[in-house]
């Protein structure tokens, strides 16, 4: 995937949010995790509204799809493990195996 980076996850600090350029707009997401089943959400806002709420990180499906019409960024970015050895998002592979991969060009700043 040399045509993507990814966006660096900081489990340490969830419940945490962060700024990220998309497509020239700044979004906040905002990650949480439920440690009882093992996943994480995130929360998506635009300033201080918030777009999406609890939007499920699932291994190999594109964040955000089911919401292209609402204003979420329009760019794929799809948790996925390069090696293939992963079939779900995990605590123990988040940001280790599995990471937010993005299309190069479409993040400025995290």
């Amino acid at each position: 995937m040399s045509d993507y980076s990814y966006i660096p996850i900081q489990k340490e600090l969830i419940p945490y949010q962060f700024d990220i350029t998309l497509e020239g707009r700044t979004f906040t997401f905002f990650m949480r995790y439920n440690a009882k089943h093992d996943f994480f959400t995130i929360d998506l806002f635009r300033g201080d509204e918030l777009i999406v709420a609890g939007e499920k990180i699932v291994y190999g499906r594109l964040l955000f799809l089911n919401q292209r019409h609402l204003d979420v960024p329009r760019i794929n970015i799809i948790p996925y493990d390069l090696a293939l050895n992963e079939n779900r998002v995990t605590w123990d592979n988040l940001n280790d195996t599995v990471f937010l991969w993005i299309p190069n060009g479409g993040m400025e700043d995290v």
